[in-house]
Formats: structure tokens, C-alpha cells, sequence
């Protein structure tokens, strides 16, 4: 499977966990794609767009080089599992900022 090259962040999703669970995520068109694939074939419940084209602030430049640092991202939509991007504390404090900044709750 090829990776795709560094991915640049502009969206803000939240996804739904088969438990049900939901959570935020800092994403892009190609992610939110595999998102989508991903709930057809039954990885995970839900996904929804909640902002399109974010800012391209410190936040989210912070958030995107650790996410290109740290998770392999594959060029296809068809992906055969999901990988939900864990994050240290300090992420999840980014991605509330970058949650604030746009003024998604």
C-alpha cells in the first residue's frame, strides 16, 4: 500500500466509535474519505464534516506535523482497517485549541 506524501490538515471531523463513542478529529479531504470507506464496510459507526477549510493556524500546523511525525497515511480510500490517531495529553490540548479557535464545540 503506498503512504501518502505530508498531509496538509483543513477539516474538523467527529467520528463515532462502534461503542458509540464520539470524538473530534484534524483531518483532510483524503482522511475524511477513508473515514467514510471505513463505515461502509463496518470500522466505525459514523463520520460527520463539522468545518471545512480551518485556518491554517499554529494549532493546526503543530497538530499536523505530529500526526505526519507519528501514523502512516495511506494514499487509497480503500484502507483495509481504521486507524484512530491516539494522541498524548498534550495533543488533545491542540486539538481543543484548535476546537476553540474555530468555534467548534
Amino acid at each position: 500500500m503506498a503512504l501518502a506524501g505530508f498531509q496538509t490538515l483543513d477539516i474538523i471531523e467527529e467520528i463515532t466509535r462502534l461503542d458509540g463513542s464520539k470524538y473530534k478529529e484534524i483531518g483532510n479531504l483524503l482522511h475524511n474519505g477513508q473515514a467514510e470507506y471505513a463505515v461502509e464496510e463496518g470500522m466505525i459507526s459514523e463520520v460527520r464534516i463539522l468545518k471545512l477549510n480551518i485556518p491554517h493556524s499554529n494549532s493546526v500546523q503543530q497538530y499536523e506535523q505530529f500526526v505526519n511525525e507519528h501514523f502512516d497515511i495511506p494514499a487509497e480510500v480503500a484502507i483495509d482497517h481504521y486507524q484512530e490517531w491516539t494522541r498524548p495529553p498534550e495533543m488533545d490540548q491542540l486539538v481543543i485549541q484548535i476546537l476553540s479557535e474555530n468555534k467548534v464545540s
